[in-house]
């Protein structure tokens, strides 16, 4: 009698990633110090990473259009740079975080030149 031999196991596929986690933190017009309420939600973040598994945590700056391009850029740099700060001080690895400035590129709320639009002077942080 011959014996088949049993099917062989199907190839199990790697865990999906988790999504992206996203946070935003807004600053007041022309600024890049934090705000109490920039802090916890920065807090937030650096303790929600620690929960995950995460390749690289994202700190991305922005501007609204008031001000000059190269002004707005280095602001949002600026902005980028504190958050980052933030995060190490509540725990998350410098070298786990990559900071970009995007000055007033990506606006949240489209608008025209010269206008002073709050939700547009951000920091997303982005946890992959």
């Amino acid at each position: 009698f011959g014996v088949t031999p049993p099917p062989a196991p199907a190839p199990v596929a790697a865990p999906a990633p988790a999504p992206a986690r996203s946070y935003l933190v807004f600053f007041d017009w022309d600024k890049a110090t934090l705000t109490d309420r920039a802090r916890m939600i920065i807090r937030e973040a650096a303790e929600n990473s620690t929960h995950v598994q995460y390749t690289q945590i994202e700190v991305n700056g922005y501007t609204d259009t008031s001000g000059k391009p190269s002004y707005n850029q280095r602001l949002s740099v600026r902005r980028a740079e504190n958050v980052a700060a933030e995060l190490v001080r509540d725990g998350v690895p410098r070298n786990a975080i990559a900071i970009h400035g995007f000055g007033e590129t990506h606006l949240l709320v489209p608008t025209g030149p010269g206008v002073r639009e709050p939700q547009n002077r951000r920091v997303e942080i982005i946890i992959h």
